[in-house]
């Protein structure tokens, strides 16, 4: 199920969802500049190495976070967060979406360290996105993105569906042990954006579309 679009219809100008995005572009670029294996060896997080020296091997946390294991890895990454992001950041506002962001990264490979091999590397945003998605599974339950059940048909799904079938989904391959996705890291990553949202979420009402626009347009 690859999601197109949410039934939205403002954003807002999404400014840190954009610049993020670029950022993971432009690590990507860096990664091929200097070869896609030396730059896991030095960029990726290996959560033995963060226990074994945390003030030395910190850094990784933060730069694993722009980083990719395949140009496909990427695009799927930054095209999850280009869906479910814009939204968040419009509710949340600017400051605190970036700080959901990056925290739920951090929550994400703290899971991934206490619940898998820690001796495998661990690459990508999809930890942090895996948090924009929380957050908006929280604030925007009403919502409905457009799926793509590829190759065969378009159908509007609940964003309370689509992103619990895919939460559900995380979980299952957890504790299936399935290798290859840093599953523990999308549920961890999932649950800090939800408390985090539910904390950092303007304490004001918002306006809803008009009741016959509110199926496809809901804020």
């Amino acid at each position: 199920m690859i999601p197109l679009r949410d039934s939205i219809y403002f954003h807002g100008p999404a400014l840190v969802t954009k610049v993020l995005i670029a950022l993971c572009i432009l690590g990507f670029a860096f990664q091929l500049s200097m070869g896609l294996d030396a730059s896991l060896e030095r960029l990726a997080l290996v959560p033995a190495l963060l226990l074994a020296d945390p003030l030395g091997e910190g850094y990784r946390l933060f730069t694993s976070m722009f980083t990719h294991g395949s140009l496909g890895h990427l695009l799927g990454n930054v095209w999850f967060m280009w869906v479910f992001g814009p939204a968040l950041e419009g509710r949340l506002g600017s400051g605190r979406y970036l700080l959901l962001y990056v925290l739920a990264g951090l929550a994400a490979a703290l899971a991934q360290t206490l619940f898998s091999d820690p001796h495998i590397p661990m690459v990508g945003a999809s930890g942090a996105i895996s948090g924009v998605a929380g957050g908006y599974f929280l604030l925007f339950s009403r919502a409905y993105v457009l799926t793509w059940f590829f190759p065969f048909f378009l159908l509007w799904l609940p964003a309370s569906t689509y992103l619990g079938y895919w939460a559900l989904i995380q979980l299952v391959n957890g504790l299936l042990g399935l290798p290859g996705v840093a599953w523990w890291a999308h549920l961890g990553g999932f649950a800090a954006g939800m408390a985090l949202a539910w904390m950092f979420q303007p304490r004001r009402p918002y306006l809803t579309a008009p009741s016959w626009e509110s199926w496809f347009f809901y804020r």
